[in-house]
């Protein structure tokens, strides 16, 4: 019998490893290094979403940085559709660019209160040279977060926390990425508001076939939205798993004390992501 074809990451990380140097505590002492990723394997095949947990501090906004090639590993390689970003010609690093979006923890940072919503939905568009009918994308990315044409002309002060970060999303979603990478992009946001933000992206993953890099520190709230979650502490990965089987029976000590850390898994735990 033939052995089935290996699946093809889109957005992997591979060895990557990442240290700073600190300041001098001494006029003489050398300057201490930080070692903030460790030998770093992390990837998100087409159509898929997984999880990244751990606690404060355990290296998951720097692996961010390297996942949007914002900031280049000391060691390792970053690959996007099986090509090294950081030897990516210029067209080629546009695609990127365009193909790779974030959503961050507080969507007020990503928004200018000064700027109508219309306009901040189009910067995207202007910024990463992205051609067609922008009006058309606009209103087709309002309705697929489930936002009304009357947002365009409001601007970021008038609307709730929810209604924030639907606007975030939309204006990731602009340049029609194919990977969308989630920073504690609830974590803000009241419990009745997360689950509505979380089955959105879980719609979005399933009806555009984007990819989802889902961040979090509460292995619970990713455990909805993914099927294979890697759990991350002091600049490794500790352990990887279906969310379930993290729960149920988790190895390291790192998951141990993020399932512990879960006051209440709700009756949604059962649900199809963690099939």
């Amino acid at each position: 019998m033939n052995a089935q074809p290996s699946r093809r990451p889109l957005l992997a990380l591979k060895g990557v490893t990442q240290t700073y140097r600190l300041a001098r505590q001494s006029l003489f002492a050398a300057r201490p290094i930080l070692t903030v990723l460790d030998g770093i394997d992390f990837d998100v095949g087409p159509g898929e979403a997984v999880g990244l947990v751990g606690e404060s501090g355990s290296g998951k906004t720097t692996l961010t940085r390297m996942l949007t090639g914002v900031e280049r590993p000391q060691r390792g390689e970053v690959s996007f559709d099986g090509e090294d970003v950081w030897t990516m010609d210029a067209a080629e690093r546009a695609r990127f660019r365009r193909a790779v979006q974030v959503v961050l923890q507080n969507p007020r940072s990503s928004l200018d209160p000064r700027m109508r919503i219309g306009t901040s939905l189009l910067e995207p568009l202007r910024s990463l040279g992205v051609r067609g009918d922008h009006a058309a994308r606009v209103h087709q990315v309002l309705d697929q977060v489930g936002l009304s044409r009357t947002a365009l002309e409001r601007f970021p002060h008038e609307f709730s926390g929810g209604q924030l970060q639907r606007i975030a999303i939309a204006r990731a979603l602009m340049p029609n990425p194919r990977v969308l990478i989630a920073d504690e992009p609830v974590s803000a946001l009241d419990v009745s508001i997360q689950a509505q933000v979380i089955n959105l992206m879980q719609d979005l993953v399933h009806d555009l076939g984007l990819s989802l890099v889902f961040i979090a520190h509460d292995l619970s709230v990713v455990a909805y939205t993914t099927s294979r979650v890697s759990v991350m502490s002091a600049g490794r990965i500790v352990e990887v798993g279906r969310p379930l089987d993290l729960f149920t029976a988790p190895r390291a000590e790192a998951t141990q004390s993020l399932v512990g850390a879960v006051l209440r898994v709700e009756t949604g735990l059962a649900g199809h992501a963690l099939d």
